[in-house]
């Protein structure tokens, strides 16, 4: 029997496009920052800074592109192949490209290494993903598992972005970072191994425009998300922290707890074997 050709299907992957936009953008930023640092130093820090909202832009259409897809029922194998791909352009090279320029004054060899695991291990776990969602589509099984296992590669860059830009607040509107810069080294190498640690991640997926909620939990979400807009130079980097440390909480909750907090209605939600994602 032939191969039926992949669909395309307009909306999901208009967002996909528009995520592989702002990482190619944010690339292109943080390449003209270098090119300016030696001549206008003020300059190529706006470079950066632009950079930086352009990551958080990439995660807002990746989030939204899945949202998409399984409102509609158009999910595909070409739509995670190529959100995959854009992932790796706007989660993978910008993050590790921008620390990379950040630090390489002071260890240009060193911070060369360590932007290139951060690189590596976000392929794998992408590679590693479209794998097993291959399996599984071959298997005839459903993916509609709510789980992550490790730390997905979108959040990571969006932690380093935001804790960039919670720097440079931090710093009182300077155009440099000073010696936190030499925090996100670190980081990225400890994202690296959160990207294949064991630690289990709600992935949201239950959440969706039916999702039904009380009035006054409606109240909270919608007071976090003004908070969020109105602090919008440090509140990103405290909601993808607390995300990254639910991870290592998860285990100590009780299952109504993790229902209430992921959206998980129902005991089969709960009780899916967790998949390894993206």
């Amino acid at each position: 029997m032939k191969d039926q050709p992949s669909k395309i299907y307009l909306l999901p992957n208009l967002m996909t496009a528009g995520n592989l936009f702002c990482g190619f953008t944010a690339t292109l930023k943080i390449l003209e920052g270098a090119l300016l640092q030696s001549t206008n130093a003020d300059l190529a820090a706006d470079r950066f800074h632009e950079a930086i909202w352009f990551i958080l832009g990439a995660f807002v259409f990746d989030f939204l592109d899945g949202r998409l897809a399984r409102l509609g029922g158009h999910e595909s194998s070409f739509g995670r192949e190529f959100d995959s791909l854009a992932d790796i352009v706007s989660f993978g090279l910008a993050p590790a490209l921008m620390v990379y320029r950040v630090i390489l004054n002071e260890f240009p060899n060193l911070c060369w290494m360590i932007a290139f695991v951060y690189l590596t291990c976000g392929a794998l776990r992408l590679a590693r993903f479209n794998t097993a969602s291959a399996n599984h589509e071959r298997a005839g099984s459903s993916n509609g598992n709510k789980n992550f296992t490790g730390f997905p590669i979108p959040a990571a860059a969006g932690l380093i972005a935001s804790i960039t830009l919670f720097l440079l607040w931090f710093a009182e509107g300077e155009h440099h970072l000073g010696k936190w810069k030499f925090l996100l080294p670190p980081l990225l190498l400890f994202l690296s191994f959160m990207m294949f640690s064991p630690f289990e991640y709600p992935s949201f997926k239950a959440v969706n425009w039916k999702t039904q909620k009380s009035i006054p939990r409606f109240l909270i979400i919608f007071f976090v998300l003004a908070f969020t807009a109105m602090n919008y130079m440090w509140m990103p980097a405290v909601l993808f922290l607390a995300y990254l440390l639910y991870g290592f909480l998860r285990p100590w909750l009780s299952r109504e707890w993790r229902r209430e907090i992921e959206e998980e209605i129902g005991e089969e939600g709960a009780e899916e074997p967790t998949e390894q994602i993206s």
